[in-house]
């Protein structure tokens, strides 16, 4: 039984020391950093959901997995994360074979982000091709139609969020 008690705990502090962790919980930040701000982003494009919705959803994925204060801008934070939308394109992958039109349809967006310490002034994290992909359907029949755009928009704004910052927090 002694011998049995023994292993197991050999064994558990075995595992804790193997360096090991779970990925999505690490948090390499400096520890000066205690608020970052997430100004809106630009966006030269034509396209103006993205440039709602990003910031939004990075804030949220910060706050969901993280301490940090998150502020709407600069003014008063340890970090700044800014970002810029390069490109949207949008183009149909699925036709109706009876009308022709399209029937699915695939989002991309190249963008660019970069977290800076405020005070510094230092690179903390730099991406500047992030690509990202999202799908959504077209209703062939006018009168059943519901515009999946927006949705398919919220959910590449989650993909990124998600992105975003396990890569700021794993210091990727």
């Amino acid at each position: 039984m002694k011998r049995r008690a023994f292993l197991l705990s050999s064994a558990a502090v075995g595992a804790t020391s193997c360096g090991y962790h779970v990925a999505g919980k690490a948090d390499l930040m400096p520890k000066e950093i205690r608020s970052i701000g997430i100004p809106p982003f630009s966006n030269p494009t034509t396209r103006y959901r993205l440039t709602e919705r990003l910031p939004i959803a990075i804030t949220r994925e910060f706050l969901a997995r993280t301490k940090y204060q998150i502020l709407p801008d600069a003014n008063g934070a340890d970090a700044v994360l800014q970002g810029s939308i390069g490109m949207i394109m949008a183009f149909p992958t699925v036709f109706d074979p009876t009308s022709g039109r399209a029937a699915g349809v695939q989002v991309q967006t190249i963008l660019a982000v970069t977290l800076t310490q405020a005070v510094s002034n230092k690179v903390l994290y730099t991406n500047p091709a992030l690509d990202f992909r999202q799908r959504y359907e077209i209703s062939t029949d006018p009168q059943a139609y519901f515009d999946e755009s927006t949705s398919a928009f919220e959910r590449l704004s989650r993909d990124v969020a998600t992105s975003v910052v396990t890569a700021i927090l794993e210091n990727f």
